[in-house]
């Protein structure tokens, strides 16, 4: 599925990962936040605020109660999660979710898998349907997150990628997002495979240095999409 309409990468570019001028893996040093350079971050900025407060106003004040009352009666524990996350410049920040697993089981340094016993059922809808991610919302009102940009990636994850990914930590020029270019091209929840990872931070750092407020409404309408159809990769 192309993103038409906005400076995006050559259709093969989508579908796979986007090209670099190094060896495979490999992205360009110094290039992190060109593209936002070229266009005004308080444009981006005022786009994530006015979205959010929108989102607030039109879907979580109803949404929130409604999810928090399903959440209690049918499994123990708090209606919301939180978890630290790596933010931009590589600082800590807590990232909330609505809680999708069981209170006792959820470890915080294990990463969801297909079929995880620690989902509740009702966890298992919200993550289908990307509801879990809407207290992201106020992570972004906080500014802490952006509505687009690259995911961020449990302390720990991020250590032990950016070990073995080249370019990982340019993820980090930019403020994380609620949700990416990576992601609506497949690459999302579990990665169990380092060649899964650099293709992820490859569509990562293109949109970092490409990046355009016409892209981030792409990227937003296919994740309004994803979110109804439901999305293989969710966990």
């Amino acid at each position: 599925m192309a993103l038409a309409g906005a400076p995006v990468p050559r259709p093969t570019m989508l579908q796979r990962s986007p090209a670099v001028s190094h060896a495979p893996g490999a992205v360009r040093t110094g290039q992190a936040g060109t593209g936002h350079r070229r266009r005004s971050l308080r444009t981006k900025r005022a786009f994530d605020l006015v979205f959010s407060l929108l989102v607030v106003a039109l879907l979580l004040s109803w949404v929130v109660p409604l999810v928090a009352l399903v959440v209690k009666l049918t499994s123990r524990g708090p209606v919301f999660f939180r978890q630290l996350r790596t933010g931009k410049d590589g600082q800590p920040f807590y990232c909330y979710k609505f809680r999708s697993m069981r209170a006792h089981n959820a470890s915080p340094g294990t990463q969801a898998t297909a079929g995880d016993a620690r989902i509740t059922r009702v966890g298992a809808f919200l993550r289908k349907t990307s509801l879990d991610e809407l207290p992201q919302f106020l992570n972004v009102l906080r500014g802490e997150m952006s509505v687009v940009g690259p995911r961020p990636h449990m302390l720990q994850h991020t250590d032990e990628y950016a070990r073995v990914v080249p370019g990982f930590m340019q993820r980090h020029a930019v403020t994380p997002g609620i949700t990416g270019l990576a992601q609506v091209r497949g690459y999302r929840g579990e990665t169990k495979a380092v060649s899964a990872m650099a293709k992820r931070v490859r569509f990562d750092v293109w949109y970092i240095n490409h990046g355009s407020l016409g892209l981030d409404v792409k990227i937003v309408t296919l994740t309004v999409r994803q979110a109804v159809l439901g999305h293989p990769n969710a966990r």
